[in-house]
């Protein structure tokens, strides 16, 4: 009996020790993505001309868009507001060189899919970020006090992911090769209270961006989800930046050198960091009636304090 203890104490720390290690080269990867999985120069252009960017008026899908413009993508914006978007394709085309194209489309209705379909004709598309998403509140709150908006957080956050990759993956399949990024949120990993609907709808992007991987990979079509947690746009009310919270811009440039770093990223090690310490919490505590009391209370405060006008 006590050497079978023994062994199995030894095959428990194994496991223990096997983990660690696991995680220590993850996040190798992270420090030193360069070195790990150097992308070529001219791999997102390798992919297609075009990059289509949803929610591409401000925030990460400005960032996004400037970003593959500087790697050599002609880029299609999609926003709701016009005049934004002429604006910022106007800055892209004279700080990069690159073709700019826009369309205006509000992804609350489901009525717009039609015309980016034929918007999107003749295009070579490469890559595709699924960026557009809405907050139903910045605050947290329960979900009986929350705005009465869950149809269009639903068209916004889990509808425009379904379409937009479907209009586009037909082409890839067809070319054999293509990138889809599909922004998720670190409150989609788990059901966050508070945000119950945003974690719901960002749970949906995460797996069906996984599942959508394993039908796709042999194809050479490359989807990956990315869930990161504090990012300072218009969404999150320009929170100022710091350790956790990144800047738009600081965020895209660091989480593109990722993109083939499996299905799931947080797009940053500063987020990776924090999401393997989130997992180390136990659920029951997360769902505690203290945490959401000293989330309502204190954690509202707090965020209050970092809003900074834009």
């Amino acid at each position: 009996m006590e050497d079978f203890q023994h062994q199995l104490f030894i095959v428990i720390g194994a496991l223990i020790c096997f983990s660690a290690l696991l995680r220590c080269i993850r996040f190798m990867k992270y420090i030193f993505p360069r070195v790990w999985s150097a992308l070529p120069q001219a791999f997102f252009r390798s992919l297609g001309e075009w990059a289509v960017v949803t929610g591409a008026g401000d925030g990460l899908g400005k960032a996004y868009s400037f970003e593959l413009a500087r790697r050599g993508l002609n880029i299609v914006m999609i926003s709701r507001t016009l005049e934004k978007l002429q604006r910022v394709a106007n800055e892209i085309e004279q700080a990069t060189g690159q073709k700019v194209k826009v369309i205006q489309a509000d992804f609350t209705k489901r009525s717009v899919y039609e015309s980016i379909e034929k918007e999107l004709e003749g295009l070579e598309i490469g890559v595709l970020v699924n960026n557009v998403g809405m907050l139903h509140n910045p605050l947290p709150c329960r979900f009986l006090n929350a705005p009465d908006v869950d149809e269009n957080l639903i068209n916004c956050n889990i509808i425009s992911v379904t379409k937009m990759t479907q209009i586009i993956l037909k082409q890839m399949e067809l070319r054999h090769k293509g990138l889809i990024l599909n922004m998720s949120s670190g409150l989609g990993t788990f059901p966050c209270p508070l945000y119950t609907m945003y974690s719901a709808s960002k749970a949906f992007i995460r797996t069906f961006s996984k599942a959508l991987q394993a039908e796709y990979k042999e194809k050479g079509i490359i989807i990956q989800v990315v869930a990161p947690y504090g990012i300072s746009t218009p969404m999150t009310m320009h929170q100022k930046p710091g350790l956790i919270v990144k800047t738009a811009e600081e965020f895209v440039s660091e989480s593109l050198h990722y993109v083939t770093f499996g299905d799931e990223i947080c797009g940053c090690l500063a987020h990776e960091l924090l999401a393997c310490f989130r997992q180390l919490v136990p659920l029951w505590v997360l769902h505690s009636d203290r945490l959401q009391e000293v989330a309502l209370q204190a954690f509202t405060s707090y965020l209050k304090k970092r809003w900074r006008k834009s």
